[in-house]
């Protein structure tokens, strides 16, 4: 998904300003079974390019509701999302995922922020599989860029709040914690390269008895001017209940020989007007009492524009999914089609797609897939490793 940044874009306009995203799209696949298959190891993010079977939008509106004398402008902003599993997306499936109010340009702040609410907040990705490295999401408040020494520093507290009153029933799939959130970002640290540190410290839920706490801690080093691009790459730990995605909470019964490191990479590169694209890798390993797992993805994503409006799109990525005890898992995805754009840059959007799609899968990872699912055996391509679809697909985002 696209990761909107409204509190950057907007703050200046009085009137109010839509933004959002989408992406949706249809589908078939070689077997003349049902729709569009889509590819992945179970448990692991996916290459999302031509491998979207979802329907997805974010909607949102941010206004200044008032200014001060001395400058200081108080902006309220709404998002709604939608998603749905399939290609037909009339479901209900609502949410409502950002509604806060900033009060920015403080005086006593050194022209640092102040917010309430529920929010997107922090959440740079890997966009090719649309992965989040960080995500401190949330309800809570905070205080947001106040310049400290050569960077700038925020807190965010955050609280998930999602069991029953009174109830002391364990829930496997509950976030309910305290998040402190702290961030020292924009340390320039060489040539138009900065460094950005986030950690987040989990406090357990008391209504809990035997739920635990956790922290995690990312660095990341953004290099601007690079190969026409930038590079990000992301060295991160997690332990407890944070490790999950950084600023999440994860198993909130996890101890503290539950750990994830991750060290991930992004390359935007743009060789020149017409030739651009993406670089990515990722590996994480992630230990826990019986076992552990080890995920190593590589991918690319090279960008050739034939006109102004017309490219062509080849996305590649393999993943490996190593467990403890079995052979691992492996699965390569290959997707190519002509794509109509707005420019010939990396990030241009509205893309209407047509794609083409082939997969190659080993027996490890259709054994590990659930019933039914792309993969398995009971899946579209039955006892076949590989497979191919078809689809047609916009995205965009404004």
């Amino acid at each position: 998904m696209m990761l909107l940044a409204v509190n950057q874009v907007w703050a200046d306009d009085t009137t109010g300003q839509y933004f959002g995203y989408f992406r949706a799209g249809v589908g078939a696949n070689s077997e003349h079974v049902g729709g569009q298959a889509c590819f992945g190891l179970p448990g692991v993010p996916k290459y999302r390019f031509g491998n979207e079977c979802d329907t997805y939008g974010e909607f949102g509106y941010a206004k200044e509701l008032a200014r001060s004398a001395n400058g200081t402008s108080f902006v309220a902003t709404v998002m709604s999302n939608y998603y749905a599993a399939d290609s037909v997306g009339n479901g209900k499936n609502w949410g409502l995922t950002q509604m806060m109010v900033e009060a920015k340009n403080l005086d006593f702040m050194h022209g640092g922020t102040v917010w309430v609410g529920k929010r997107y907040y922090n959440r740079p990705d890997v966009h090719v599989i649309d992965t989040q490295m960080v995500g401190m999401d949330g309800v809570g408040a905070g205080i947001d860029g106040i310049p400290v020494g050569p960077g700038k520093f925020s807190y965010a507290f955050m609280r998930d709040d999602n069991l029953d009153p009174g109830s002391t029933t364990v829930v496997t799939g509950s976030s309910s914690a305290t998040r402190h959130q702290f961030l020292y970002h924009d340390v320039p640290v060489n040539a138009n390269g900065f460094v950005n540190f986030d950690a987040t410290l989990i406090t357990a839920n008391s209504m809990l008895p035997n739920a635990t706490g956790g922290y995690s801690l990312s660095i990341a080093h953004k290099q601007a001017q690079i190969f026409g691009g930038d590079n990000t790459l992301w060295l991160q730990y997690g332990a407890g209940a944070g490790a999950q995605k950084p600023g999440q909470v994860g198993r909130i019964m996890a101890g503290s020989a539950t750990t994830q490191a991750r060290i991930a990479d992004q390359l935007i590169w743009r060789l020149d007007s017409n030739f651009t694209g993406s670089l990515n890798f990722i590996y994480q390993r992630n230990q826990q009492p019986g076992g552990s797992t080890t995920w190593t993805s590589i991918g690319t994503r090279p960008t050739y524009s034939l006109a102004d409006n017309v490219k062509l799109v080849l996305d590649i990525g393999h993943d490996r999914l190593t467990q403890q005890v079995g052979r691992a898992m492996e699965l390569t995805k290959i997707s190519f089609g002509p794509v109509l754009s707005t420019g010939r840059g990396f990030w241009d959007r509205p893309e209407l797609r047509a794609i083409v799609t082939y997969a190659k899968w080993n027996h490890a990872a259709q054994a590990a897939s659930a019933p039914g699912s792309t993969l398995s055996s009971t899946g579209v391509f039955g006892t076949a490793t590989r497979g191919i679809s078809f689809a047609t697909q916009v995205e965009v985002w404004f």
